[in-house]
Parts: C-alpha cells; sequence; structure tokens
C-alpha cells in the first residue's frame, strides 16, 4: 500500500501554499492529505494561474488515491483571508492547529509520515503565543526527545546536531555526558529504524579547533565527548571521532559515514547547505512520529509570485516517502 503524507503548507502568507499547489500536479508513489483552509488553497491557486481540484475530505482515514492537479484537504478554517506576503497574527492559531491535526492523524495511524511547510515563528509569538520553534512545538505534541538532523541525499550527506539555536557562547556549557549520549543513541537508533541501515558508522566533530589537540585548545573533548564515545563503541556503536570539524568535512572521511554529528549549529551547517542548497530538508529524530520539512522560510516576497523553487520541498515529500516506507518494513518485521 502507498504510504499515506500528511503535509502542513506552513504560514498561508508565504510560499507554503504555492509549494503545495505546484507539486499537486506531480505523482510521487504516495497519496497526501493537506491540512490547510481549503479557499485559500483556492485563491493561491487562481492568483498562481494553476488549475487544481480542491477536495475537502472529511477524515484523514478515507484519503482517495492520488489523482494530478487534485488536493484532498483535510479543512481547518482561518481566521482572517490572507493577503500573499502580509502576516496576520490572527491567524498564527490556524498554523498550529494545522500541525495539530496532522499529527493526530499520525498518532492514529492514518497518515505515516508527516511534512511540514515553512512557518513564521515572529508572527506567532506576536499573536501571544510563547512559541520556541516547529520542532519543539512537535515535541509538545508527541512523545520523545528531538534531534535536529538536516540532509542532503543528493550528495548523501547528513547532519545531526547536539546543540541547535543557541548564541555560542553557551554551546560549550550545553554540552554534557548525558545530553551527548542521548543524542548519539537517537541518532543512531533512528539512522537503524527510520533509514534502514543496520550498523550505521557516525563522525563526531570536537568542539574546539583541532579536536581540542589533546587539551592545549578545551578540554570538553577529553571531560566529556571521548568518554561518552568510548562507553558507546563498547555497546557496539561505530563511531569515530572527536575529529576536528575542519577535516572531517572531506571525502576521506564522507565516504564511509552515515551521518555527522556537530557540536553546534554553524559548525554542521554550513557545510551541509553548501552542498545541498536548494535541496536539502529537515527531518527530526527522535520523536514518536516521522517528520520532514523543507530547510527554508517562508519567503513572503515570492509569494503568489510563481518563483518559488520546489527542490527543498520535493526532496522533503521524497524523504517522508522514504521513511513511512522503512517505518512499515521495520513495523513487519
Amino acid at each position: 500500500m502507498k504510504p499515506v503524507i500528511a503535509i502542513t503548507p506552513g504560514e498561508p502568507a508565504g510560499i507554503g501554499p504555492d509549494l503545495a499547489i505546484i507539486t499537486a500536479q506531480k505523482n510521487f508513489n504516495c497519496n497526501r492529505v493537506y491540512f490547510a483552509d481549503p479557499e485559500m488553497l483556492s485563491q493561491r491557486a487562481q492568483a498562481l494561474g494553476i488549475n487544481v481540484n480542491i477536495e475537502v475530505i472529511q477524515s484523514a482515514a478515507h484519503v482517495p488515491e492520488h489523482r494530478d492537479n487534485t488536493m484532498y484537504v483535510a479543512a481547518i478554517k482561518l481566521a482572517n483571508s490572507v493577503t500573499p506576503g502580509v502576516l496576520d497574527s490572527s491567524n498564527a492559531q490556524y498554523v498550529l492547529q494545522c500541525i495539530r491535526e496532522a499529527v493526530k492523524s499520525q498518532q492514529s495511524n492514518q497518515t505515516h509520515a508527516l511534512m511540514t511547510g515553512p512557518i513564521h515563528k515572529g508572527v506567532i509569538n506576536e499573536a501571544g503565543i510563547n512559541f520556541s520553534g516547529h520542532t519543539e512545538f512537535l515535541a509538545d505534541l508527541s512523545s520523545g526527545t528531538p534531534v535536529m538532523m538536516l540532509a542532503a541525499e543528493a550528495e548523501k550527506l547528513r547532519v545531526a546536531l547536539v546543540t541547535t539555536h543557541l548564541p555560542l557562547s553557551q554551546v560549550s556549557a550545553a554540552i554534557n555526558k548525558d545530553n551527548l549520549h542521548q543524542v548519539l543513541t537517537i541518532l543512531n537508533n533512528d539512522l537503524k529504524q527510520k533509514y534502514g541501515i543496520e550498523n550505521p558508522h557516525i563522525l563526531v566533530c570536537g568542539l574546539n579547533p583541532h579536536a581540542g589537540e589533546n587539551g592545549h585548545m578545551g578540554m570538553e573533548e577529553i571531560e566529556i565527548i571521548t568518554p561518552v564515545l568510548d562507553g558507546l563503541r563498547r555497546q557496539g556503536l561505530s563511531l569515530d571521532g572527536p575529529l576536528p570539524a575542519d577535516t572531517l568535512f572531506t571525502p576521506k572521511y564522507l565516504r564511509t559515514s552515515d551521518a555527522v554529528l556537530a557540536m553546534y549549529h554553524d559548525q554542521g551547517l554550513p557545510v551541509l547547505k553548501h552542498v545541498g542548497f536548494g535541496h536539502a530538508i529537515n527531518i527530526t529524530l527522535g520523536l514518536s512520529i516521522t517528520r520532514t520539512s523543507v530547510d527554508h522560510g517562508t519567503a513572503l516576497d515570492l509569494a503568489a509570485t510563481s518563483k518559488v523553487d520546489t527542490g527543498s520541498y520535493i526532496a522533503a515529500l521524497k524523504t517522508a516517502i522514504h521513511l513511512a516506507n522503512n517505518q512499515a518494513i521495520t513495523s513487519a518485521i
């Protein structure tokens, strides 16, 4: 059976609805259900000059077979009508409700993976909602501990993070034995269960230049990172590191690896975005649901212009399908 992918287009004033409508014209090996306002999708399609059938379904449990130029929509009503490119904080709850309902659909086995479009964190907070991010919101809705991993699958590069959106001055204090052990365990388990990799080989960055150079440039490698890696190796994990980040991202190391674990955001992601710009994606590991996402923002200035790049959206959808199929195989074993 084809997996059913739940899709949330994200911020309605941005390019998420455009991407959903444009790619509805293409067939992928899945069925799709969009959690969105059908009238908003219809108006955006008209603005784009695209003829698409918007069909409202009563339940994600009964998604019809995909038909080109047709969108099956689990209807969620906007608070206000949308002007492309113009944020409206009164629609913030709508954005979150779309995510809530999509997560519920996967938790009840009506859908098999979630693909999220870009949202605007600022306008959600302007609505008086304490919102730290998409990933954290998903973690609150489902069980588990989230680990952010970005991937450029065409280049076979996956980079997971120990810390995410922190000032550089706070990174060292945020890395300890417990969270490093937890992140590596989640990364290893999800590479097995979601990607079907029997014995993942993971490269682990050091925190400091030259991986601390035997303590001359920092003690984190000696006191925290190496003891954790040694303990996990004894449990059977295939880990290399801590390695200097300036040489780790070279073919010598990457050709034999399944993923890289970076200590902080700008240690690993500049490399990934350099090689994968336009088709890189975000995958949330460690949760009870399967979720992929585009790796770009709402691009308000491009909404309803037909000038959007669908590369990341298509890559995220294909990965959601791949992960859903792998989950089904793992569950059947």
